[in-house]
C-alpha cells in the first residue's frame, strides 16, 4: 500500500558523507573523512566499515546502542576513529594519517543496522591527493564584478543627472511662461493707454 511504502521509507536507514564527497588533500597530511548516520527507530548492534576502493578494509566497528561508544573490531594502523555516536548526530567520521598519493582514491562508508531488519546503506567520498595546494584565482571575478558595479553606478549617475536636467528645463519653461504673460499684458495696457490719449486730443482748429 502506498501509505506504508512512505512509512517504510521514513525509517529507512540512511549515510551522508556531507554536502560535497569530494575530500582534496596535502601529500603526508592528516585528512578527515567524514561520515553520519540516521535512523527514526534506533539502533542496536550496528555495524560500521569503512572500504577503500571497494574492496580494501580499513575501518571496522560495532555500536551496542546509543548509550555507549563505538568498539573498534580491527582498523588499519594509519586510521583514527574521531566521531562519536553518544551525541545527536552519530558520527563515524575517520581520519587517514600521513597520507600518500597511493591513498587517492574512492572510500566507503557502510552502516547495517539490525533492528531494521538488518537494513544497509552507504555513503562514498572521493580523496584526491596532491603535492601542494593551488590557490584559486579570482582575479577574473573581481574584475566582472568591478565592471558590472561600475556600470550599475553610472546608471544611476546617469538617472540622477536625467532627472536634474528635466527639472531645471521645466523650471525655466514655467519662467518663460511667466514672462510671456507678463509682458501681454503690459502692451496692451500700454496700446490702451495710448488709444486712450489720441482720443483725447482736441480737433486741429479751422
Amino acid at each position: 500500500l502506498p501509505g506504508l511504502h512512505i512509512f517504510a521509507i521514513a525509517l529507512a536507514l540512511e549515510v551522508s558523507v556531507g554536502k560535497t564527497n569530494t575530500v582534496m588533500a596535502l601529500n603526508n597530511s592528516n585528512v578527515l573523512l567524514p561520515c553520519t548516520f540516521t535512523t527514526c527507530i534506533g539502533f542496536q548492534d550496528l555495524v560500521f566499515t569503512w572500504y577503500f576502493n571497494s574492496t580494501e578494509l580499513i575501518y571496522h566497528g560495532k555500536i551496542k546502542n546509543k548509550a555507549v561508544e563505538p568498539t573498534l573490531i580491527w582498523h588499519n594502523p594509519r586510521v583514527e576513529f574521531v566521531g562519536s555516536t553518544t551525541k545527536k548526530d552519530n558520527n563515524i567520521s575517520i581520519v587517514l594519517n600521513s597520507v600518500e598519493f597511493s591513498d587517492a582514491g574512492k572510500y566507503t562508508c557502510h552502516v547495517k543496522n539490525p533492528k531494521e531488519k538488518n537494513a544497509q546503506h552507504n555513503a562514498t567520498i572521493f580523496l584526491t591527493v596532491v603535492h601542494k595546494m593551488v590557490e584559486t584565482d579570482n582575479t577574473v571575478t573581481l574584475i566582472i564584478v568591478g565592471v558590472v558595479g561600475g556600470l550599475i553606478g553610472l546608471l544611476i549617475l546617469f538617472m540622477l543627472i536625467k532627472r536634474v536636467v528635466l527639472f531645471i528645463i521645466k523650471k525655466t519653461q514655467d519662467g518663460k511662461k511667466e514672462c510671456l504673460v507678463s509682458s501681454s499684458g503690459n502692451d496692451n495696457t500700454e496700446n490702451g493707454l495710448a488709444g486712450s490719449k489720441a482720443e483725447q486730443k482736441a480737433p486741429p482748429k479751422a
